[in-house]
């Protein structure tokens, strides 16, 4: 385990996409945790403590924009980069991303080659 690694946790109800952007992000020099529903992120996030979240925003349960909403609500998470990892970009949605908080945006399917930079990116 990296100590200087940067944390990322995805938050996905799709095993494949969580198995895809662990390995990906892995092999980029990231430390990476996942959780399958918000319930879950919730419970991991105080111990990995993450400097960033990759929502995704349709999830069964509490969706990613009310999740987001909440982590930068709270004192504890507010810190928290929260980039939308969403296959639903349709006009309008940026700006509804970024009302909820979200600090940026990455469209689904990801591009395997680019993904681990433009996810760097968004931590400067």
């Amino acid at each position: 385990m990296n100590m200087n690694a940067p944390r990322v946790m995805v938050i996905d109800d799709n095993a494949l996409n969580i198995e895809l952007v662990s390995f990906v992000l892995g092999a980029g020099g990231f430390e990476v945790a996942a959780a399958f529903d918000a319930e879950q992120a919730l419970a991991k996030l105080p111990a990995f403590d993450p400097a960033l979240v990759l929502m995704d925003i349709q999830m069964p349960g509490m969706d990613g924009l009310e999740l987001t909403r909440r982590l930068k609500a709270d004192a504890a998470t507010r810190h928290i980069v929260v980039i939308a990892f969403t296959a639903y970009a349709m006009k309008g949605d940026e700006a509804r991303l970024r009302e909820a908080g979200c600090d940026g945006y990455i469209a689904k399917p990801i591009n395997v080659g680019s993904f681990a930079t433009q996810v760097r990116e968004h931590l400067r």
